[in-house]
C-alpha cells in the first residue's frame, strides 16, 4: 500500500506492507484524511515521531475479528491507544495512560496511508447523514467540545476564543451552538464571518482596553507567542484554556498567572459522541471549513496549501 512516511527529516510517499492487526485491533481502508496543525508540528520535530503521521480520518472497516459487525461500516476513531492495565487506565484516565500510544503522533502509525489499524474500542460508526469529507472533522470537533467539559462556563461569564484557524473556528461553532456568547479574536475576521456569522470577530489590533476583561479565554492559535496576550486578556481569578501544542518552547513570564490567580487548563482530545451528534444534524455548518481536497499522490501540494487555509484533506483512494 501507499503511505506517507516521515523519517525524522523528510516526508516521502512509499510502498509499505498493509498493517498486520493484533488482538483487539481492526483494519481500516482510509477514505479521507485531514491535515492538522499537529501534523505540521510533527514535521518540525514534535514528539520525536517517525513513521506514518495522520490522525483525522474516515474510512471503512475491512477486518475486525473481535467485532465482525463493524466490517463494511464507515468509521472515525479516537486517537489514544491505552494499555488498559496501568493505574491511570484503571482510574478511568485512559488518554493519560502511562504507556500511551497516539495515532500518527506517538509510537503508532497513523492515517496518511491507504490502510491503517486501530483498536476496535476506539472506533465510532459514522451515521449516513454525515458526508465523508465532513466526517474527517469529528476528531478536532471533539477537541472543541472538550472545552465545555473542562471550563464549566457560567451564563454570566465573559468568554473569548483567540485564534480563527481550524480549531479556533470549531471551538467558536461549539460555543455558539451551546448558547455561549463570546468574542472570536484572529487575523481573518472576514473568513470567520463566512464560517460563523453570528459571532463577533475582532482583529488583534482591536484589543486595546480589553486587558483583564474575560472570565474564560480559550487559546487556539498554534502560536506560542500568543500565550502572553492570552494571559493579559484573562480577568483575575479567570480561566485560561490552552489548546495549542508546539514543537519548540518559548520563554514565558508566568508571574502574571500567580499575581492574577489564574486557572490554567490544558485541553486536548474530547468526546466523540457529542461531535457526531452535532454533525448528524448540523454538518452543513462545517462545509465552509473544507478549503481543499487533494489526491494522495499530490500530498506535497496539499501540505503547501495548508498555509493560510482552513482544513485541507487528502483523498486516499
Amino acid at each position: 500500500m501507499k503511505a506517507l512516511y516521515y523519517d525524522g527529516d523528510s516526508r516521502v510517499l512509499k510502498n509499505v506492507p498493509i498493517p498486520e492487526i493484533t488482538k483487539g485491533e481492526s483494519l481500516i481502508k482510509v477514505y479521507y484524511t485531514g491535515i492538522c496543525n499537529t501534523d505540521l508540528e510533527i514535521l518540525k520535530g514534535y514528539m520525536g515521531f517517525t513513521g506514518i503521521p495522520g490522525h483525522e480520518f474516515v474510512g471503512e472497516v475491512v477486518k475486525a475479528p473481535e467485532n465482525k459487525s463493524l466490517v463494511g461500516k464507515r468509521v472515525v476513531g479516537e486517537i489514544n491507544i491505552a494499555c488498559g492495565q496501568c493505574d491511570l487506565c484503571r482510574a478511568g484516565k485512559r488518554k493519560h495512560c502511562r504507556n500511551i500510544r497516539t495515532l500518527g503522533i506517538n509510537n503508532y502509525d497513523g492515517a496518511f496511508a491507504e490502510y491503517m489499524k486501530l483498536p476496535v474500542e476506539n472506533l465510532h460508526p459514522v451515521p449516513d447523514e454525515i458526508p465523508n469529507t465532513i466526517a474527517t472533522l469529528v476528531e478536532p470537533l471533539a477537541a472543541a467540545f472538550q472545552v465545555l467539559e473542562q471550563a464549566h462556563i457560567k451564563p454570566t461569564d465573559r468568554v473569548c476564543v483567540i485564534g480563527d484557524g481550524k480549531l479556533g473556528l470549531l471551538i467558536s461553532i461549539v460555543l455558539q451552538y451551546s448558547g455561549i456568547h463570546h468574542v472570536l479574536i484572529g487575523k481573518h475576521p472576514e473568513r470567520a464571518k463566512e464560517v460563523i456569522p453570528e459571532v463577533e470577530a475582532l482583529l488583534p489590533s482591536e484589543l486595546k482596553g480589553l486587558e483583564n476583561s474575560f472570565d474564560v479565554v480559550v487559546e487556539a492559535t498554534g502560536n506560542a507567542k500568543v500565550f502572553t496576550s492570552a494571559i493579559d486578556l484573562t480577568a483575575p481569578t479567570g480561566t485560561l484554556v490552552l489548546k495549542s501544542t508546539f514543537a519548540s518552547g518559548e520563554n514565558l513570564n508566568l508571574s502574571p498567572v500567580v499575581v492574577k490567580e489564574l486557572n490554567i487548563v490544558g485541553s486536548r482530545c474530547g468526546p466523540f459522541e457529542p461531535a457526531i451528534a452535532f454533525l448528524k444534524s448540523q454538518h452543513e455548518k462545517l462545509e465552509g471549513m473544507i478549503s481543499g481536497i487533494f489526491p494522495f499522490d499530490e500530498y506535497q501540494r496539499a501540505f503547501e496549501a495548508t498555509k493560510g487555509s482552513l482544513k485541507i484533506l487528502l483523498k486516499m483512494s
